[in-house]
């Protein structure tokens, strides 16, 4: 609801600025249905997939349509909606992704070789479903006619910069000012709070070498790897690590691998086996271990876990 809300609103807001309509919006759904968001707010559409087909051809043909989608992407896989989305985008609309929007736009098959963002929780998982998708760690991408955005404010940032495209500087401002936004952040800005925030470290090598960690989860580097990459010894680095972060250096750089083989696990249908190997484990029989050491339930049980709640 939150991207949602942050992509509708910067339209709004310029329309007003502006005194006329400059932009105009309708909503659609599978079956022209209301729609409920994960927060339980249900909101009303103007029309059914069948009804935007008719207007395709005619003069009520959308210039942009955009997707919108929240958690559970990955199990998405209406197919009627992907030749949709073709068929508009054949027809030269251009095509956005909000939050999570940037899975339906590649299950559609319309991001292969092109950039594009989407939320970091759903990184890891997106990345290796389509590996075509040149998925970027930004707010938001926009490569040609194709506009995705990481979700939550991000959708602000992209909706103002098209608004700026269309108008100017002066206008964006003013929306900003009426929003109580300072700035339009820039694509390229990071999605998830600076590592020194996050972890609430100051230490600039530990930064460094939780940085080199984190770029190196498939192939994990060797303690010696780290240090010369730092240029620290092994027992400054474990001295710093114990000190800052309450562990060893290795047993940090394990839970951040085995995090990302919980997202895998929860977000995408790859085998146990190919998400040991992605989060650099040689054998499943290791990451299995691994895996129940730190969340107390095996990888195939974590799965079965989140098949049964979305069942429910």
């Amino acid at each position: 609801m939150l991207a949602f809300s942050t992509a509708v609103e910067p339209l709004r807001a310029a329309n007003r600025m502006l005194g006329y309509d400059a932009y105009r919006w309708r909503l659609a759904s599978l079956d022209g249905k209301p729609v409920r968001a994960s927060c339980q707010v249900e909101c009303a559409v103007d029309a059914s997939l069948d009804d935007e087909r008719r207007k395709m051809s005619g003069q009520e043909r959308p210039s942009m349509v955009v997707v919108c989608s929240g958690v559970n992407v990955e199990k998405y896989t209406n197919k009627s909606t992907f030749a949709w989305l073709r068929e508009e985008a054949n027809r030269g609309v251009a095509i956005g992704g909000l939050c999570t929007g940037a899975y339906i736009l590649a299950a559609a098959g319309l991001l292969s070789n092109r950039r594009c963002a989407i939320h970091w929780e759903n990184l890891p998982g997106f990345a290796e479903r389509f590996p075509k998708a040149n998925v970027i760690a930004d707010l938001f991408e926009i490569d040609q006619n194709v506009h995705t955005c990481a979700g939550g404010t991000a959708a602000l940032d992209m909706m103002l910069k098209l608004i700026g495209d269309d108008f100017d500087d002066g206008l964006v401002n003013r929306i900003c000012e009426q929003v109580l936004t300072d700035r339009v952040r820039s694509p390229t800005d990071r999605q998830r709070l600076p590592l020194r925030a996050r972890l609430g470290v100051q230490n600039t090598k530990v930064l460094s070498i939780i940085e080199l960690m984190e770029a190196n989860l498939s192939e994990p580097l060797s303690l010696v790897e780290i240090a010369d990459g730092v240029g620290l010894s092994r027992r400054q680095i474990e001295r710093l690590f114990r000190q800052e972060m309450g562990r060893s250096p290795a047993r940090y750089y394990l839970e951040i691998r085995l995090d990302r083989a919980r997202h895998l696990l929860i977000q995408s249908s790859m085998p146990v086996v190919e998400v040991a190997v992605a989060c650099g484990f040689v054998s499943a029989s290791h990451f299995s271990k691994c895996y129940r050491e730190l969340y107390a339930r095996s990888p195939q049980q974590e799965r079965n876990d989140r098949k049964s709640l979305l069942a429910a």
